[in-house]
């Protein structure tokens, strides 16, 4: 009676070709985020920080509780505040480390396939087991890891560009806050001036010297002024929440104030002669765009070259067979035998001969070539818009500073000699009262638009998306109406 034994010995051959990148023990999660702080430091001016733990957390808690300890908060400081504090801009910061995750992964080998199997018919029984490693993707591991590397360098730059988006949100909330407290106080002086105008009309037309539609119309003024002043109020306190979203405080630290009035226009502003220039070389987009064709030609090489064969398997594996015999006498004698194991398996491209991945490769690559060629046209655009407007908006705001306010103050001042010689009526000196205020608030949008046109442009040269100027307070000199923010 012969007896059959067959038993595999597992061969490790697919992980001696394969190699290994030893950045186990030495992986940073975060590495490559000085690069971000850097490129912010240079832009910004300000510290950015990447919390992975609870004592980085309690530093920044520490350091914001020390910016917010002054109780008017600067703009530079909102900014820096938000930079360290804001939640999303963390999320954002995540990225760079799930990329160099990624490029880890394609750093190490390909764990092989394990298979063993059993079979037994009678006196004859096989035991085999065999590993397989996938050996196209041994053979194109270096390509595989220069697309994960230009990955990597997107993630950063991506970072640097929600950084600075942050920060020019945050410096536009700031201004737009600022700026409807601004509101508010001039409202506040007028409210106070037309609150006493009524009372005087009030006691003058109790003793008969006063019409009553005169005294219709101070109180009217009032009521309609009270109403505006509580609209700017709220577009006020509504414009300060925004901000405060964007700093990422909250429970104590919401004790700090704004200031009451924007800083004053400038004397001189920017030339920008070569403001296209500036913007081709600093703006982030631009650069991450570059970085998305050229992660698509790596691609598209690789692509290129496994087209033909996209699943090739390398299988091995040792073999020891033990053949049992036995004799007349009940003795046995045992053969061995020992033989390897080879096996190439791969996919035959009949039907699918991979032109069809070939051009979808390259059609991605024309898309990101056409998409950064427009992006660059855009780049030249918006920088050009972002200058006119910094120049046309300081020259409106200056021309409201110097010219309008100044003579409807004359205006006004005329107005009250003219009617306290009983040579004008109320009416009139209402509507110049009116009108007066209408210039002053259209003189604080003015500044208030002037400035978000500077942070604007900032964000055009280097990145950050645009900032559009909400809506102020709007008085017409015809009716009463307030609109707020």
């Amino acid at each position: 009676m012969i007896r059959l034994l067959r038993k595999a010995a597992i061969a490790v051959v697919p992980l001696v070709i394969s190699g290994c990148v030893a950045i186990t023990e030495d992986f940073d999660p975060k590495l490559g985020f000085a690069i971000v702080q850097n490129q912010t430091a240079a832009t910004l001016g300000k510290e950015t920080a990447w919390v992975q733990n609870q004592a980085e957390a309690a530093a920044v808690n520490k350091r914001v509780s020390q910016l917010l300890a002054n109780k008017t908060v600067g703009v530079e400081t909102a900014v820096q505040v938000a930079l360290l504090n804001n939640k999303s801009l963390q999320a954002a910061y995540a990225d760079i480390g799930m990329s160099v995750a990624d490029l880890w992964q394609e750093s190490l080998p390909v764990n092989p396939n394990l298979s063993v199997s059993y079979a037994g018919i009678g006196a004859l029984r096989t035991v085999e087991g065999l590993i397989a490693a996938n050996v196209i993707r041994l053979m194109t591991r270096e390509r595989r890891l220069d697309v994960s590397e230009g990955r990597v360098l997107q993630a950063r730059l991506r970072a640097v560009e929600s950084t600075l988006a942050l920060a020019a949100q945050t410096r536009a909330a700031w201004i737009e806050a600022v700026g409807a407290w601004e509101t508010v106080a001039y409202m506040n002086r007028a409210k106070v001036a037309a609150d006493a105008a009524a009372e005087l009309a009030t006691e003058l037309g109790k003793t008969g010297a006063f019409p009553k539609i005169d005294q219709a119309r101070e109180q009217v003024f009032y009521a309609e002024l009270t109403g505006q002043t509580a609209e700017a109020r709220l577009a006020a306190q509504l414009a300060k929440e925004r901000l405060i979203r964007l700093m990422g405080v909250w429970g104590a630290n919401l004790s700090f104030e704004v200031p009451n009035a924007l800083p004053s226009l400038p004397r001189k502003i920017q030339t920008r002669n070569a403001i296209e220039a500036e913007a081709l070389r600093g703006r982030v987009d631009l650069q991450v765009a570059k970085l998305e064709l050229d992660a698509l030609a790596r691609s598209y090489g690789l692509t290129k070259a496994t087209r033909y064969v996209s699943d090739l398997e390398l299988v091995a594996g040792l073999e020891l067979e033990e053949e049992v015999e036995e004799g007349e006498d009940g003795s046995e004698k045992s053969t061995n035998e020992l033989s390897g194991i080879l096996e190439v398996g791969l996919e035959i491209p009949i039907f699918d001969s991979g032109q069809a991945r070939l051009r979808k490769a390259e059609f991605a690559y024309l898309r990101a070539a056409n998409v950064m060629a427009a992006k660059a046209v855009d780049i030249r655009s918006e920088a050009r818009s972002a200058y006119k407007a910094y120049r046309s908006r300081y020259d409106i705001a200056r021309h409201y500073r110097s010219n309008v306010v100044p003579l409807r103050t004359t205006i006004e001042k005329e107005a009250i000699l003219t009617y306290n010689g009983m040579i004008s009526n109320t009416f009139d000196l209402l509507a110049d009262t009116r009108a007066k205020l209408s210039s002053i608030i259209l003189s604080v949008n003015a500044k208030r638009a002037f400035y978000l046109a500077d942070a604007g442009l900032a964000s055009a040269v280097y990145g950050g998306g645009e900032i559009e100027s909400g809506g102020g307070v709007e008085m017409a000199a015809g009716d009463g109406d307030g609109d707020g923010d």
